[in-house]
């Protein structure tokens, strides 16, 4: 089951005029009052914008320094799919975040540029953002434990505003100098993108009636479903799984099966596969290969399940993690024990099998060791360091420039490769490749296992998993000293 969360607050900025354009025989406001409702939304604020912007902001900083649950900032005139709202508010970081979607759809949406899933700038009429790559749709959210910073940048743009010097900002930009402002400020801002969604901002009536039609055009489930699919999965998950587990996920949702159900099945899947395993004949290797791909297709399922109906749950996040080691394991000694079947056991077993096993084992436990340390360490600096890593630029420059000269004088030699890399589509599959996921390593075994024998699959695990190790601690060391 899903973790019971706090809901959220959410402040929604009726600016005069657009926010009151007609929607059928409402407005925009109340449709998107309607839309919150159907959503974990608790405490809801319409703030009417007449006393202008500075003390509008200054309401925004009072709910902020008042509220002990998520904060959601809104655009009044904001026409979105609820789908497209939820993926915002249900994501289940519950941190900071931004609706971005590529081009400028209307004149209201400003242009931001967002790099590795997180905004590194966004503009306004007064912020002016070189290079940008998407646009600012309105919605933003700021976790629990971000509120503060939250409440301190809507009260020094609130100053700002109020000495008249953020130009020609006027109400309708609230949300935009917030996000500005967040950014700026150092707060790491996901970018949570529309997809095959809509979230439009109106002027006038003509756009607002033009996004509403929009609307209808989409099959908000497909979307939604669309969206629980991982996009920078890795190559054997992205194409040998997910190009059809959708299917699944909807058969498990008809059937009202939980992630963690899902995650039980698979665990039962990779424990059959190991039994096939120690039987040591042919037919049992072929049988067991085709056990554990089925197990890691339900393994990625869970996660595309849990996404789709939003039934998130640290419990759900531990068991996935633990599981994928105590399967991948039970496979281990499922190989070693078919490998050996028949033979005396002396030592560590024929052809040294079991050292060959264990050593398969203590890599990966290294391996993981290096990939969670290091995300432990990072998500420890952004905890503690935003306030001193990161120097605050301030709200009343208005340019942002795209690169700044320092930080690029920082990357050493290896960062700027892997960003040079990245840009390309096949080496960028390279790179998710040698690395060895845990898609790589499950095609890997099943083929090498159903084709060869236990010994193939154990060296092969240990030269791969090497070169994947040293890859990945270089990467690590390199990203750390730059």
């Amino acid at each position: 089951m899903g973790e019971q969360r706090p809901d959220t607050v959410a402040v929604v900025l009726a600016t005069p005029g657009s926010a009151w354009l007609a929607n059928a025989d409402t407005t925009l406001i109340d449709r998107l009052t309607e839309q919150l409702a159907a959503l974990p939304v608790g405490d809801l604020y319409v703030l009417s914008g007449e006393q202008g912007l500075a003390e509008e902001l200054r309401q925004v900083a009072k709910v902020a320094r008042a509220s002990s649950t998520p904060v959601a900032v809104f655009s009044g005139e904001v026409v979105a799919h609820t789908e497209a709202l939820a993926a915002l508010l249900e994501h289940p970081s519950r941190s900071a975040g931004a609706l971005i979607g590529t081009g400028l759809a209307s004149m209201l949406c400003t242009p931001v540029r967002a790099e590795h899933g997180r905004v590194a700038a966004a503009g306004n009429s007064f912020h002016q953002v070189d290079s940008a790559n998407a646009s600012f749709r309105g919605v933003l959210q700021v976790g629990a434990d971000q509120l503060k910073a939250l409440a301190v940048v809507a009260e020094e743009l609130a100053d700002l505003a109020q000495a008249g010097k953020l130009g020609a900002a006027d109400e309708r930009e609230a949300a935009d100098l917030l996000l500005a402002g967040l950014v700026r400020s150092g707060m790491p801002v996901r970018a949570a993108r529309l997809g095959a969604l809509h979230c439009d901002r109106a002027p006038d009536q003509a756009a607002a009636d033009i996004s509403l039609l929009r609307l209808a055009e989409v099959d908000e489930d497909r979307a939604r479903l669309d969206a629980a699919i991982k996009q920078d999965d890795g190559f054997f998950a992205t194409y040998c799984v997910s190009s059809w587990s959708r299917h699944l996920v909807k058969i498990a949702d008809r059937l009202g099966l939980t992630p963690n159900a899902v995650t039980g099945i698979s665990v039962g899947l990779a424990a059959i596969a190991a039994i096939w395993f120690s039987a040591g004949d042919r037919q049992s290797q072929l049988a067991g290969s085709a056990a554990l791909y089925l197990s890691f297709v339900l393994d990625c399922v869970d996660g595309q399940l849990a996404r789709y109906t939003r039934r998130f749950s640290p419990l759900g996040a531990w068991l996935d993690a633990t599981f994928d080691r105590v399967k991948e394991y039970l496979v281990y000694v499922g190989l070693a024990l078919g490998y050996a079947a028949g033979a005396s056991m002396t030592g560590t077993g024929p052809g040294g099998i079991w050292a060959l096993a264990v050593g398969a084992m203590m890599l990966q436990a290294v391996r993981h060791m290096i990939d969670f340390s290091y995300a432990g360490a990072v998500t420890d600096a952004a905890k503690v360091g935003v306030s001193w890593a990161r120097p605050h630029r301030s709200l009343a420059l208005a340019t942002d420039s795209a690169r700044n000269t320092a930080a690029v004088q920082r990357e050493n030699a290896i960062v700027q490769l892997a960003g040079k890399l990245e840009g390309d589509s096949v080496t960028r599959w390279l790179k998710k490749i040698i690395v060895l996921p845990i898609g790589e390593r499950m095609a890997l075994i099943a083929i090498t296992a159903g084709l060869f024998n236990a010994r193939v699959t154990f060296l092969a695990l240990l030269g791969w998993g090497a070169v994947a190790a040293l890859y990945t601690l270089t990467g690590r060391i390199a990203r750390s000293l730059s």
